[in-house]
């Protein structure tokens, strides 16, 4: 990993722009972002002093700005010219991300999306992902890739299945692809490539929300139905993954592996580990390690760790689906990484106040460790 050097406030400064890989920080706040919209049009008093500075700080010059977290990944391919561009998670602030940050580093387009879990503010962008695709008014090109788990997907509702249609006492007719409706005692499925829909009964329907597909049905669709006009939309290829520590995978020459961990005692998301010459771990949405994920990424367990990007919600106590700062700083004494970045901060966390007492834990517990901003780029070999 190229060198990074903390300057008094905390901060990491990165070597100007130069070849090879790299980390892009898109978004490091909440589900809700930062400024809280609440702080502006209800204000306190005293007003919140980090959610008052957008009315007077142009968002790239206030470190205290966060959208939704997200992750890009600019893999320099081994021959040290072509660039591969792995995106971490499309939340609702996304097309505000590509504004400001895909044009200042001249981020030409998305090559893959990975999914943590299938929540708002990990998906409600994907609808933006056309705008960094090529312009086709008949969506006349190559899919981008998307991988998430099977869970994920039918969360969001999506189906495969391979149901039996009897027409008689010899003839049966197969249908591969359904997208389901209801989320009750029945499925209504409406099949493709045929415009009919059929009711069927499951057990399993109420164990699933409909997600993507109520919101954005024209995403997973692949052919039209009779009658239905061509617009054009984001083309995905949604590719299934393993939550499994030993079931990697690789988008765009990148090899992750996927790190399960609790989000709320009733859910699993993902985090991920990536990097053969820096080994680097994403987790944006954590509140409990699973143990087999722990030692995958600790120094005590299957080595240390370059880089540790984790999750912190508020300053102090506890959350019921997120780390707060206590659980972060505990985990990291656990894990050892070389070095940790902070993401999911709300408006409690100030950045260059509280990067000051994360600067004076490094130097007591021997991990560099600081609060990351939106626009942070680490150049990092991969």
């Amino acid at each position: 990993m190229a060198a990074l050097n903390l300057t008094p406030n905390g901060d990491w400064s990165s070597p100007p722009s130069m070849p090879g890989s790299a980390l892009i920080f898109l978004g490091t706040g909440c589900s809700s972002a930062v400024p809280n919209a609440r702080c502006l049009i209800q204000p306190s008093d005293p007003p919140c002093s980090v959610c008052s500075q957008a009315l007077s700080i142009p968002p790239d010059q206030n470190p205290n700005y966060r959208c939704n977290t997200s992750l890009l990944i600019d893999y320099c391919q081994s021959d040290g010219n072509t660039h591969s561009y792995v995106l971490i998670d499309v939340g609702k602030t996304f097309r505000e991300q590509v504004l400001r940050w895909f044009s200042l580093y001249k981020v030409p387009r998305v090559d893959s999306i990975i999914l943590t879990h299938e929540h708002a503010d990990a998906v409600l962008g994907l609808d933006d992902i056309r705008a960094i695709q090529p312009h086709s008014p008949t969506n006349d090109i190559d899919p981008t890739p998307i991988y998430l788990t099977e869970f994920a997907m039918k969360r969001a509702g999506v189906l495969t299945i391979e149901i039996s249609l009897c027409a008689g006492p010899r003839t049966s007719l197969k249908i591969f692809k359904a997208l389901w409706i209801s989320t009750q005692e029945e499925f209504l499925l409406d099949i493709w490539p045929f415009s009919s829909a059929l009711k069927i009964c499951c057990p399993l329907a109420g164990s699933y929300l409909l997600f993507i597909a109520e919101k954005f049905p024209y995403l997973v669709q692949k052919k039209l139905k009779e009658g239905q006009e061509v617009r054009r939309v984001a083309q995905l290829d949604w590719r299934i993954i393993e939550g499994n520590c030993e079931k990697s995978f690789v988008a765009s020459g990148l090899q992750f592996v996927p790190l399960p961990v609790m989000h709320g005692e009733d859910y699993i998301c993902l985090g991920f580990l990536f990097g053969q010459k820096s080994r680097v771990a994403y987790i944006s949405d954590v509140s409990r390690f699973i143990a087999s994920t722990e030692y995958v990424i600790s120094k005590d367990g299957a080595g240390q760790l370059d880089l540790l990007i984790l999750d912190t919600l508020y300053k102090k106590g506890s959350h019921n689906v997120h780390f707060c700062l206590p659980q972060t700083l505990e985990a990291l004494k656990r894990i050892c990484p070389k070095r940790a970045l902070l993401i999911g901060m709300t408006h409690e966390f100030d950045h260059h106040k509280d990067n000051d007492f994360l600067a004076e834990w490094s130097r007591r517990e021997g991990i560099q460790v600081q609060l990351a901003h939106d626009g942070l780029r680490i150049p990092m070999e991969l």
